[in-house]
């Protein structure tokens, strides 16, 4: 399995542009700056995408496991908090913060953790980024 997207940038850092563009058509010529990077301008910019990736990745794996366990969820509610630092003269993804809540009939609290655990710790996000990743996950 394949994914792709592309990117097209023009003019210096700080005061040029670019898009982005997806195959699957969801993303096309999706205005990003660094006014949206690092600034509040609206709009996208990697680290927004990199959470929405990471927190759809975690919730579908939480899912799989829930139905694995026999207790499917009912709603499943996923935030990703991506941290920027400075590193250097750059800039370093340094942690990703995972918040999720679940209705999920029939499981407790201590079983919902060990299956929210092995889910962070093993969707394809998770693995790929060189961050410190945390969990809070709570039954509603």
């Amino acid at each position: 399995m394949i994914r792709k997207a592309k990117a097209v940038w023009r003019g210096s850092g700080r005061a040029g542009n670019g898009k982005l563009t997806t195959d699957s058509g969801v993303l096309a010529d999706t205005a990003y700056s660094f006014r949206t990077r690092f600034e509040n301008e609206k709009g996208t910019n990697p680290e927004e995408l990199i959470a929405a990736a990471h927190a759809g990745c975690f919730t579908m794996a939480l899912a799989f496991r829930l139905t694995g366990a026999g207790h499917p969820a009912e709603l499943l509610e996923t935030k990703a908090d991506v941290i920027m630092t400075q590193e250097g003269g750059g800039w370093k993804i340094s942690a990703v913060q995972l918040s999720t809540e679940g209705t999920v009939p029939g499981l407790n609290a201590a079983e919902f953790q060990k299956l929210a655990e092995d889910a962070k710790a093993n969707c394809p996000v998770s693995k790929v980024l060189n961050a410190n990743i945390t969990l809070s996950a709570k039954l509603k």
